[in-house]
């Protein structure tokens, strides 16, 4: 009987090349969280391609979070930040708390989801922008799959941060897309701390969708002033096999 796997492979290939997604190796960013670069295909999130993050859906508490998660990845990536919105709603000082400074972003105020998109295609075709950051409620396969090859045309990375006024709304979130990575964040309580003040906001992160990769969830302490995330305490110090979160197959 024949050896299936060199078939399995070519059938891969062309999987990946219908989807716009080539399989030779890309450069990634690690989040320098062992326990959730491990999950990761290639150990970090792949560069010049297109991601999704949303709130978990506690309105604008869980939307914030987002927008820090997004800036997160941003800051600790090299070039200017094309930031797109609908509404000029962001605060500078909490995308700053997260490691992007005021000094590296460009903001575009756009009038819908369609400029926003519009305006973010661009941004990745330009080729001389570190990530472009577009505020949507909408995103169509169609149009992600164009700003997915902008951005791996280019090299820059794209993140579609999933914000929405209306709630019904959100169920646009469960539509396919060609994102390479889509993300949820959530509130939790804050870290404890020995004295009476506020700690370092903590997450739940949820990788529903990746690309020859697992779903999965942990809980980490929020962006810090560089961008990074961490590891609670009292998670770092369990054994590997439990430090993190659950982890689901993809079907």
């Amino acid at each position: 009987m024949s050896d299936p796997t060199p078939t399995i492979a070519a059938l891969r290939a062309r999987i990946a090349h219908l989807e716009g997604m080539e399989t030779h190796v890309r450069k990634v960013l690690p989040f320098d969280v062992p326990d959730l670069d491990q999950r990761l295909p290639q150990n970090g999130l792949a560069i010049g391609c297109l991601h999704e993050v949303a709130g978990g859906g506690n309105g604008a508490v869980d939307g914030a979070a987002a927008a820090c998660f997004a800036a997160g990845i941003a800051a600790r990536l090299t070039g200017p930040v094309l930031w797109c919105v609908t509404q000029a709603d962001l605060f500078a000082p909490g995308l700053e708390q997260a490691g992007l400074s005021p000094e590296r972003v460009i903001y575009v105020e756009a009038g819908d989801d369609m400029a926003v998109l519009a305006c973010m295609e661009e941004g990745l075709r330009h080729g001389g922008l570190g990530a472009v950051v577009a505020d949507v409620a909408n995103l169509s396969m169609t149009a992600s799959r164009r700003l997915h090859l902008a951005a791996k045309a280019s090299g820059t990375t794209g993140i579609a941060l999933r914000r929405w006024r209306r709630q019904m709304d959100a169920g646009d979130f469960g539509q396919p897309t060609a994102a390479m990575t889509r993300w949820r964040v959530s509130v939790l309580p804050s870290s404890p701390l020995p004295v009476a003040g506020i700690g370092r906001p903590r997450w739940l992160i949820e990788l529903i969708r990746a690309r020859a990769g697992e779903s999965f969830d942990i809980e980490l302490e929020g962006c810090d002033g560089a961008g990074h995330l961490g590891l609670p305490a009292e998670l770092a110090d369990r054994p590997a096999a439990s430090a993190g979160g659950r982890y689901h197959s993809f079907g």
